[in-house]
């Protein structure tokens, strides 16, 4: 299959609205093709690649731009209650540790498991917006039930809904920006997405140890959380147009895209998910090196190395999500996939802060290589017709994966030590790695596990 399609090819010479545009040579264009005097000062050429990053993300679509917007509302809010659960399931509640696993277990589950069926919905109606209006609608709405909940299995109703609405929105959502960015500037555009999402993911934290500081009780904190997840279903509202496709009457059919490029990546990310085990176990690795003190639940440093991971992660992602439009997606998925090997291999042994303090940092980098760029890679791979229910069948397929990761590296954290959960990662991403290069070498490079920057040119 070759990724640049008909529709590749007449976005290079049409605008974002259908239309030729011709810009007349007036005054100023004609100065522009004058050659510069020799008095100029020549462009300094990290003046021009920093003025060039920044132009190419004002190029990006407004819609881009509002969804990232969006996913920051929508993390810093989620990001308020993640880390404060736990506390409120055993310690307000009064429940034990094993009904917060089951809690996590159902809210995780319903997460992967909804992201297949909303993708073919939304491809079978041909239509985004309402999808990801939907979801984070219930996001927010999950919020206000937690905010009420006196018994768990309340709690356990408000993240239901909560992760419902993530599996409602998320490959709506992202075939949103896929159709609002031409082939070229994809990467770009999740790289940003995912940026910003991140910056939620710091602030999220912080400012919920604000609210704790200041003895604020959980109940009101997760009230106020909902707000901002409320503004991010008031944005969608305003700002993001809808991109309507062809309703798709087959979208229902329980089927993989014939695309065999998207066929070797499923397999491929698979492999890695099984290993690919909850962020909770690097913060219990975190909690062995570096104990709490007396009187304080978790060290600050623990959070602290939580907030480094966001920040390299948050960091990354654009500047990373560029480089995979000029180099192609493929190579940083790839990367991505070694990098987390090597850091996860790291984790089974490390014994200090500033190990921890490195393996944070560069995890931060495996999330923001691939993160992005893999939904890139993906939307590459199969028709725009089909991008709901193809993201909708990777995130499902994927997230179920990393749920039995999950399941898995308890069992062998209890059983064999933390050696064995990190150990067993690493070997999956290992053999993840080595079936995308196997699927590059077999399907050749028109095939759709190719390098981008060669279609742009």
């Amino acid at each position: 299959m070759t990724i640049e399609s008909e529709e590749e090819r007449a976005r290079t010479t049409r605008g974002r609205n259908g239309r030729t545009t011709q810009v007349p040579a007036g005054p100023e264009m004609q100065a522009q093709a004058r050659p510069a005097s020799a008095t100029e000062e020549p462009a300094r050429p990290e003046h021009a690649a920093s003025s060039t990053g920044r132009r190419r993300l004002r190029d990006l679509d407004p819609s881009v731009r509002t969804l990232g917007w969006v996913s920051l509302l929508a993390d810093f809010s989620s990001e308020m209650i993640y880390p404060l659960f736990p506390a409120f399931i055993t310690s307000v509640l009064g429940a034990p540790a094993a009904v917060l696993g089951l809690v996590e277990g159902i809210a995780e589950a319903t997460a992967s498991i909804s992201r297949y069926p909303f993708g073919q919905w939304s491809d079978y109606l041909g239509r985004r917006r309402l999808f990801t209006v939907g979801g984070y609608g219930l996001a927010a709405a999950g919020k206000l039930i937690l905010a009420v909940s006196f018994v768990w299995p309340v709690a356990l109703l408000a993240r239901f809904v909560d992760r419902l609405g993530k599996g409602m929105r998320v490959a709506p959502r992202d075939a949103l920006i896929a159709a609002a960015s031409r082939p070229e500037e994809r990467g770009l555009a999740f790289g940003l997405h995912r940026a910003m999402d991140t910056i939620g993911a710091v602030v999220g934290p912080l400012v919920a140890l604000l609210f704790i500081e200041l003895h604020t009780p959980l109940r009101w904190v997760f009230a106020v959380a909902a707000v901002p997840g409320v503004l991010s279903v008031l944005l969608i509202l305003w700002k993001v147009a809808d991109r309507r496709s062809s309703p798709q009457p087959t979208a229902f059919r329980l089927a993989l895209p014939h695309s065999p490029a998207y066929r070797w990546l499923l397999a491929g990310t698979i492999i890695f998910a099984v290993g690919n085990s909850s962020d909770m176990f690097i913060l219990l690795k975190a909690q062995t090196v570096i104990p709490a003190p007396a009187g304080y639940p978790i060290a600050a440093g623990v959070i602290l190395m939580y907030v480094l991971y966001n920040v390299v992660y948050s960091a990354g992602s654009i500047p990373l999500g560029g480089l995979s439009d000029r180099v192609g997606q493929f190579p940083l998925v790839l990367a991505g996939f070694v990098v987390f090997a090597v850091v996860y291999a790291g984790f089974a042994v490390a014994s200090s802060w500033p190990a921890l303090a490195l393996l944070f940092a560069c995890y931060g980098l495996y999330m923001a290589a691939t993160e992005g760029t893999s939904k890139a890679l993906v939307t590459r791979a199969i028709p725009e017709q089909e991008h709901g229910a193809g993201l909708g069948l990777y995130y499902t397929a994927s997230g179920l994966a990393a749920f039995a990761a999950s399941l898995l590296g308890g069992v062998f954290w209890s059983a064999f030590g933390p050696q064995a959960t990190f150990i067993y990662g690493s070997a999956c991403a290992v053999l993840g790695a080595f079936v995308l290069t196997v699927a590059r070498v077999r399907l050749g490079p028109s095939a759709g596990l190719h390098d981008a920057g060669q279609d742009a040119g």
